[in-house]
C-alpha cells in the first residue's frame, strides 16, 4: 500500500462529454485505474506518467497512460493546495492520432 498524503481525484466537466466517444465497457476500468494510480504521488514520473510540454491538450500538465496497448490517454493537472488531481481531458491514442471526445490531434 502506498504511503503519503492522499490526493483527491477530480474530473472536469468535459471529460463526460470525452467519456461518451469511448466504449461504455471501458468506463469503469478507466475511473478505477485513474483513482488506483493518481492517488499517490501523482506528480511523479513512472513509465506510463509523464510530464508535458507546454503546449499540451487541454492545459494539462501531465499524461497517464493505461489501458490495452496503454491506448488509453489521462490528461491531469495536480494541485498542490488541496491536495487534488484534476483530470482535464480523456482520450484514445490509434497510431499517431489522439482522439479526445470529437477532436482528432496528429503527431
Amino acid at each position: 500500500m502506498p504511503t503519503g498524503p492522499r490526493y483527491a481525484v477530480v474530473f472536469a466537466p468535459e471529460v463526460t462529454t470525452h467519456l461518451r466517444a469511448i466504449e461504455r465497457k471501458y468506463h469503469a476500468f478507466l475511473r478505477k485505474e485513474i483513482h488506483l494510480r493518481l492517488a499517490f504521488e501523482p506528480d511523479r514520473p513512472t513509465r506510463n506518467r509523464k510530464p508535458l510540454d507546454i503546449p499540451a491538450p487541454y492545459g494539462a500538465q501531465w499524461e497517464l497512460r493505461l489501458g490495452p496497448r496503454n491506448r488509453f490517454r489521462v490528461f491531469y493537472e495536480v494541485v498542490q493546495g488541496p491536495r487534488a488531481v484534476k483530470i482535464v481531458a480523456i482520450g484514445v491514442k490509434d497510431r499517431v492520432v489522439l482522439r479526445i471526445g470529437l477532436e482528432e490531434f496528429r503527431q
